[in-house]
């Protein structure tokens, strides 16, 4: 997503933005899945990557790998959705009001035309990083439910399965579920890992 404030009040956008930011991380790093990397304090994605070694790969029972990446994740993020999921647990509405404020400030696009901005969170904001695992740790959840054995860093994730046959089953659910629940759309590949 292209720059959406220019001068000073870039600078004071982004201030808010890191404070609310630094307000916020604690309260949901406490409820995070322990499955997610990317954005998060003391995590990488090289333990992201030795997670998923000792989980299936190290084993050898699990040598197949559902590679899942969201299809233009920071500029299709439903605003109603994030919003709502902020609503769960922020009880304080002038802080829902910035941050709702700060999804909808719109785009400079090159030419200098205005474009308000209707779904997606800001790439390179200092909140969007904190929003993203907000929205996907739902995802997090589901995806422990099921019993898959998984790691995800930001928008990508890796589910590890036992053959292509299972992989294909939990693609299209994964899919369905992402189009349904939280309103994404998956770039699908799968490979072995072998």
């Amino acid at each position: 997503m292209r720059s959406r404030f220019r001068g000073s009040a870039f600078v004071r956008h982004r201030l808010i933005q890191q404070a609310i930011a630094q307000a916020l991380t604690p309260q949901y790093e406490a409820v995070f899945s322990d499955r997610s990397y990317g954005f998060r304090p003391r995590r990488s994605a090289h333990d992201a990557i030795s997670q998923m070694h000792q989980e299936g790969l190290a084993k050898g029972k699990r040598c197949h790998v559902v590679d899942c990446d969201l299809q233009a994740f920071f500029d299709t993020v439903d605003h109603q959705k994030l919003m709502g999921k902020l609503r769960e647990s922020i009880g304080d509405p002038r802080v829902l009001k910035l941050i709702l404020k700060y999804l909808k400030a719109g785009v400079i696009l090159p030419k200098k035309y205005y474009e308000d901005t209707d779904e997606g969170v800001p790439q390179g904001g200092p909140l969007s990083p904190l929003l993203a695992n907000i929205l996907l740790d739902e995802l997090d959840h589901e995806l422990e439910k099921r019993g898959h054995q998984f790691v995800r860093y930001t928008d990508d994730f890796v589910i590890l399965c036992t053959s292509p046959r299972a992989g294909q089953r939990i693609m299209a659910s994964v899919k369905s579920y992402l189009k349904k629940t939280l309103k994404l759309i998956v770039n699908e590949y799968q490979r072995s890992a072998g």
